[in-house]
């Protein structure tokens, strides 16, 4: 089973994008050689903690800093984007890095109305999202004779595209279009259970997929024992406390208590989102990922994690990739 990670290029308090983007080239790096599959970065906009907002630019960047790992986005708001712009983004991509190139769509805006308006794009165009999916498929696949636009870069790249979703609409729309799927349960796990059913269900091969391939993301915050994990993890729920109640910032450190800092009411609803997770040391977190694969069989296992220190996160994903037996390259 392939293990990757998705990177929400967060830029900690204290930091700044350049430094954040330089230590998400180390992360690529240092994934790589420890035999890591994909590294993904995700389109977000208006966040200031967040340092991915021109998404293909940055796997760019990275690609061009690695060699093997396949690098790719997790993904692109489609809305905010035409389908050719897109095709010929990433068929640029793939046609400077070759064929390990990644294109995963969202269906949500990555931003608020003010972000939407500023894109010049209308949340209407949620309704047009499986058209939108299918023609830039279009422009991504062989020649098509005749046709009146074609991606140049684009054509013949077959980049490969995945459905993200975190509700049974992405579900239903992958397995109806025979693409792949990833379900986005490291922050919105309430419906997993039942868009892997409905995904697996009603999966129709065809041009883009033989057989069902779900990917299933898990928050992993690792250390060398279960209380520096724990503590780290306070980050991520600091995070995420914030931009629930309207207040998004930069990647806060991690506290000693909790408390002080995230009201206690709102503390089971935050643990609630983030429930998808492995958080301890190499035991521990190798019991709580062996747990999720048992309950969910995965085709694939993409791990996220927010943590302030540049090094802790290094060494996070360095025990994910021990736990989980990943071959060094």
């Amino acid at each position: 089973m392939d293990i990757s990670i998705l990177d929400l290029a967060p830029v900690p308090e204290g930091s700044d994008a350049r430094t954040a983007i330089a230590n998400g080239v180390r992360l690529a790096q240092a994934a790589e050689r420890q035999g890591y599959a994909r590294y993904w970065l995700a389109e977000h906009h208006n966040m200031p903690g967040i340092a991915s907002a021109a998404t293909a630019v940055l796997i760019g960047h990275v690609a061009g800093h690695t060699s093997t790992i396949r690098v790719g986005a997790g993904g692109i708001m489609l809305p905010n984007h035409a389908p050719l712009a897109v095709a010929e983004a990433f068929g640029t991509l793939a046609t400077i890095h070759g064929p390990r190139i990644d294109l995963g769509l969202g269906r949500a805006p990555g931003g608020d109305g003010a972000v939407m308006h500023a894109l010049r794009r209308g949340m209407g165009r949620n309704d047009d999202f499986p058209g939108d999916v299918v023609e830039l498929l279009t422009y991504l696949g062989p020649e098509r004779e005749g046709a009146p636009v074609a991606a140049h870069p684009g054509q013949g790249t077959d980049v490969p595209v995945w459905i993200l979703g975190s509700s049974l609409y992405g579900a239903s729309m992958a397995a109806a279009l025979g693409l792949p799927y990833a379900f986005a349960s490291h922050f919105a796990p309430n419906d997993l259970d039942e868009a892997v059913r409905l995904y697996r269900s009603r999966f129709q091969p065809g041009p883009w997929g033989e057989a069902p391939r779900f990917m299933l993301a898990a928050n992993l915050i690792a250390a060398d024992t279960d209380a520096a994990a724990h503590r780290l993890r306070t980050s991520q729920q600091q995070s995420f406390y914030r931009l629930r109640t309207g207040r998004p910032g930069l990647l806060p450190p991690p506290v000693d208590d909790l408390d002080a800092v995230v009201p206690p009411q709102y503390q089971p609803t935050i643990d609630a989102a983030l429930r998808v997770a492995a958080v301890g040391g190499p035991e521990a977190v190798k019991d709580q990922l062996d747990a999720l694969i048992a309950r969910y069989q995965p085709d694939e296992l993409i791990l996220t994690g927010n943590i302030w220190d540049p090094e802790a996160r290094l060494r996070s994903f360095a025990i994910g990739a021990e736990v989980m037996g990943l071959s060094p390259r």
